[in-house]
């Protein structure tokens, strides 16, 4: 017999193991998903994993990494943040999506004039819809109580309305043969997102990514604001009794999220994107909960799930056109590494008993 055991006090050991013991289970498992589909599971794991780093073409792959890693490192930091303090932004990809709207407009508004100002101007417009589609949640559970879980996911939908709307409407490329979507912001210099070392991957959102991480580090280990965080998510009474004002602190992170998913956004629309078009987001925003959980919500695990999850986009793109395996397989497969990383997370405070009273 086997029974869950509470253990005195989490156990920091398993709060680190627990995601790698996730990503081996979801190698193991998704091999087997990958034998049901008629696919060698040994090399459909291997074409996603070494693929991008080892193979023979790696040299065009592994700056993939840093391009999409990025937007998943930016949009997990900021929504780490919020979870550490028990509040659940579940809207990043809608807050993504009006940063990618407002920094292409931003740009777009002084086509085809050529200035070194413009492209700060679109950063300043990204990071502001972000920030203020992110504000309608976070007011509305401050001023009426309502579950910012339900607003912020609700409002991805209607961003995706109006990402659609812009695309066949105001951001419509004039000289596009009337097919929808914006001018191509990379045949705009002064609006373009280009690397700033070639070959490498590293543009200007990787650097906004790192500072990101810096800040987030230095906030929740050295600064009052960030021990109001820590405090307000383990010990919700202990924080009021402290002097920590929660709607200060709800608008802060909601805040904060937004604006870091707004300048990924951006960053993404300038650059690798390229210009506003229907199927513009691919889904980042949801991704970097998973990220935001596999890093344990700290900065720096957050650059190292960053990028695991960067390399199975990567990788799950060469199975797809090598193996045959269909895009759905893919992204289960990636939906299996939060499956397992909460199902596992019941390790850290509790402990498994047989039935010889010992513990495993």
């Amino acid at each position: 017999m086997i029974r869950l055991e509470k253990r005195p006090q989490p156990s920091q050991a398993m709060s680190w193991a627990t995601p790698l013991l996730a990503v081996l289970a979801t190698m193991f498992f998704g091999g087997l998903l990958f034998a049901a589909l008629g696919k060698d599971p040994v090399e459909a794991i291997l074409t996603i994993f070494w693929e991008p780093l080892f193979g023979e073409f790696s040299f065009f792959y592994r700056p993939q990494l840093l391009i999409k890693g990025a937007p998943l490192v930016l949009i997990a930091i900021g929504l780490a943040l919020g979870f550490k303090a028990g509040i659940w932004n579940i809207g990043a990809e809608g807050q993504y999506i009006v940063g990618a709207i407002c920094g292409a407009g931003a740009g777009l508004a002084f086509y085809p004039t050529e200035s070194v100002i413009i492209f700060p101007i679109m950063i300043l417009a990204g990071a502001f819809g972000g920030w203020a589609w992110a504000m309608i949640p976070g007011i509305l559970k401050v001023k009426f109580g309502t579950n910012e879980i339900l607003v912020s996911l609700m409002l991805v939908y209607v961003a995706e309305q109006l990402l659609a709307s812009m695309s066949l409407g105001l951001l419509k490329n004039p000289e596009g043969f009337g097919f929808p979507g914006s001018r191509n912001l990379q045949q705009y210099a002064s609006a373009y997102n280009a690397e700033l070392v070639a070959n490498t991957g590293m543009h200007w959102g990787v650097v906004a990514a790192l500072i990101a991480v810096i800040f987030a580090y230095v906030l929740l280990t050295r600064h009052r604001l960030g021990f109001a965080i820590r405090v307000t998510g383990e010990a919700p009474r202990a924080a009021k009794f402290g002097g920590v004002n929660p709607a200060r602190l709800i608008l802060f992170c909601l805040g904060a999220s937004g604006l870091l998913a707004g300048l990924a956004g951006m960053f993404e629309v300038a650059g690798p994107a390229g210009q506003i078009s229907i199927d513009f987001n691919v889904g980042y925003g949801f991704t970097a909960i998973i990220v935001a959980f596999l890093g344990r919500l700290n900065p720096l695990g957050i650059v190292a799930a960053g990028l695991l999850m960067a390399l199975t986009y990567i990788g799950g793109d060469i199975a797809q056109s090598q193996l045959g395996l269909p895009a759905a397989a893919i992204q289960v497969f990636q939906g299996m590494l939060l499956f397992f990383l909460l199902a596992l997370d019941v390790l850290t405070n509790y402990r498994l008993r047989f039935g010889t009273g010992e513990a495993a």
